[in-house]
């Protein structure tokens, strides 16, 4: 099994049991030294993985780091954990940046099983930054984090590769951060730019005020055109290349169904939303009179979605296997807050 697949199935066993991790062990045991296998590190051999490792810090004396990793006879890799409800500060960094002077580790991770902090010393030589390069939820593993993180695997472990990225990892983290930030909270100086060419006289705080929520509005629909854009290219050249996926009607043959357009667009969101996790070709639609399926493998023991659109209110069917949540969805876009849960269902017929 490859490092993704293996990140990916502990990605999906947090999502599913988190709520029992809440203490330090259980995140060392459910979760970290899941993860350091993951990465092909032997988790049972403490001349690799070594567990409460101990060194002489200034001024500290007998304090422990959970984890060091050694690689070719050194320790490369730090590791402490808290339990999963702490919000992760600069202040749970202490050991670490004592263990990291002293040690030849080149890198430190700060996890409470579910955010995962990536250190290294950027802004001066053996003294460990405060600000993570690298910052990532592993509930919710996207596919650049795993190309990432693959770099720390035991056979691609590199400190001159990891350094080149780390460097552009840190900074590009930061802008997002504040990206983010802009999109939920506009500044003044932020709004006061972007309406700069409307040619409005002064800027008040009734301007301010009125402008505001036009600008937030406005930032995430760029945002949402920018992906669904991306999403309709992609299933554009799917379509090209495997025609004839889509099976309408194909197990009642019933007249009366009509598929909608709403319907087709639906599953073409859910196919592109699950295209890393399952071949295009696998999922298929089958419309029914009260409802819209989207199956794996033509299959009717392997439902991924439902759209019941035929009606009013629209709802979508999301599974855990074979038990169906439905929920309520306004407008199409709205699949795609439930990405993440269709994206669960898809791990469970990987094969």
């Amino acid at each position: 099994m490859s490092v993704e697949e293996k990140l990916r199935i502990l990605s999906e066993k947090i999502r599913s049991h988190s709520s029992a991790m809440v203490t330090e062990e259980a995140v060392k045991t459910a979760v970290v030294l899941p993860f350091l296998n993951a990465l092909d590190y032997d988790i049972f051999n403490p001349h690799e993985v070594v567990p409460e490792f101990t060194a002489d810090a200034v001024g500290k004396k007998g304090e422990k780091v959970d984890y060091a990793i050694k690689i070719d006879g050194s320790i490369r890799i730090l590791v402490e954990c808290k339990p999963i409800m702490t919000n992760l500060d600069k202040v749970h960094l202490a050991q670490l940046y004592r263990y990291f002077s002293v040690t030849d580790a080149k890198f430190a991770i700060l996890t409470n099983g579910r955010t995962f902090h990536f250190h290294t010393d950027l802004e001066a030589p053996n003294k460990l930054d405060e600000r993570p390069f690298l910052t990532f939820d592993l509930s919710d593993l996207q596919g650049h984090l795993t190309h990432e993180l693959k770099k720390f695997s035991k056979g691609e472990f590199s400190v001159d590769s990891i350094l080149q990225s780390a460097h552009q990892l840190k900074y590009t983290s930061a802008i997002k951060k504040e990206i983010i930030n802009q999109i939920e909270a506009p500044s003044e100086d932020f709004v006061r730019m972007m309406i700069a060419g409307l040619q409005i006289p002064r800027f008040t705080t009734a301007v301010k005020d009125q402008f505001t929520p036009m600008v937030k509005v406005a930032f995430r629909e760029v945002v949402r055109d920018a992906v669904q854009a991306r999403l309709s290219t992609a299933l554009a050249e799917t379509e090209v290349i495997e025609p004839g996926v889509i099976e309408i009607n194909a197990s009642t043959g019933d007249d009366e169904i009509v598929t909608t357009d709403e319907e087709r667009e639906g599953f073409m969101i859910v196919r592109a939303i699950v295209r890393d996790i399952l071949k295009p070709a696998r999922i298929v639609m089958r419309d029914q009179k009260s409802y819209c399926g989207i199956l794996v493998d033509d299959n009717n023991r392997k439902p991924l979605v439902r759209l019941h659109f035929n009606r009013t209110v629209k709802y979508l069917g999301l599974f855990d296997k074979e038990q169906e949540e439905r929920v309520k969805v306004d407008t199409l876009d709205e699949i795609y807050e439930h990405a993440d849960r269709i994206r669960s269902t898809a791990q469970i017929y990987v094969s």
